[in-house]
């Protein structure tokens, strides 16, 4: 079995994600179930100069369109809300749509990054609070910016020591080694694979434990073959994770990332 923890709808910018190709890209490459967030919900560009506010989709909206979705494929998809801390707050709409879907939500989605605000900003507590209130876990972008640095989101987790959060990335574009050494600090504190080297991975199984990671993808990023390759038909990170994890890992390790720790940590229904 596999569960992506990492995956995505909408549209950002230059990025196109489909619900069809969502599922699609699932059933080619043997994905079970997705926890899905919605990109609509971007704040900042790529330079991390805040979109028109009139361009943006309020963060109730960009939840809605994640519920229809995952209503649609109940044994497939599972929602991450994708929060909007830099422009907006926890208003009693929000409240009231989680409330109402909590059997297809099972989390909080945060991008430091699109968002300018560090997970220990005290503009993201109401949302911590939240989180606390409906016991979901919490998982940040980390990477590319002083706000989403991974000690952020240990920061937090050192805060809320009964809210679980999720490292995104393990700090994009760095070696991870901040990421992997923060994992054995905090037991609610965890990482996953998104674009993550196998090597850092199974340093991070070493170092802390194989319940401390979790397989995430940022599928369909690029595009349909995500899982695959890149658009320029460069093999993609996650082929070494299907073919050769286990074998490195030991196969009761390999189940914990691939699945068993995104049942236990989100209380997904398997």
């Amino acid at each position: 079995m596999i569960i992506d923890t990492h995956v995505h709808i909408g549209k950002m910018l230059t990025f196109q994600m489909p619900e069809e190709m969502v599922i699609e890209s699932m059933n080619k490459y043997g994905i079970d179930y997705a926890l899905i967030s919605n990109i609509d919900s971007t704040e900042l560009d790529f330079d991390q100069k805040e979109i028109p506010r009139e361009l943006q989709i309020n963060q109730v909206d960009s939840l809605e369109r994640s519920i229809q979705f995952a209503r649609a494929y109940p044994d497939r998809i599972g929602v991450l809300a994708w929060m909007k801390p830099y422009g907006e707050t926890v208003t009693q709409e929000l409240v009231d749509l989680l409330e109402k879907n909590r059997d297809i939500i099972y989390g909080l989605k945060f991008h430091p990054y699109h968002s300018k605000t560090a997970m220990d900003d005290p503009k993201v507590a109401p949302y911590l609070e939240l989180a606390r209130r409906f016991h979901f876990p919490v998982a940040a972008h980390t990477g590319g910016c002083e706000e989403a640095e991974p000690v952020h989101v240990r920061n937090a987790a050192e805060k809320y020591p009964d809210i679980d959060f999720v490292m995104v990335h393990m700090g994009l574009g760095s070696d991870n080694w901040e990421a992997i050494r923060f994992l054995g600090t905090l037991p609610n504190l965890y990482g996953d694979t998104t674009w993550v080297p196998l090597e850092s991975t199974v340093l991070a199984v070493e170092t802390a434990g194989s319940e401390k990671m979790l397989f995430g993808s940022d599928n369909p990023i690029d595009g349909l073959d995500t899982y695959y390759c890149n658009p320029k038909g460069e093999t993609s990170v996650y082929q070494a994770y299907f073919h050769e994890l286990e074998g490195r890992i030991g196969t009761e390790s390999y189940q914990n990332i691939m699945y068993r720790n995104a049942v236990r940590l989100f209380h997904l229904p398997f």
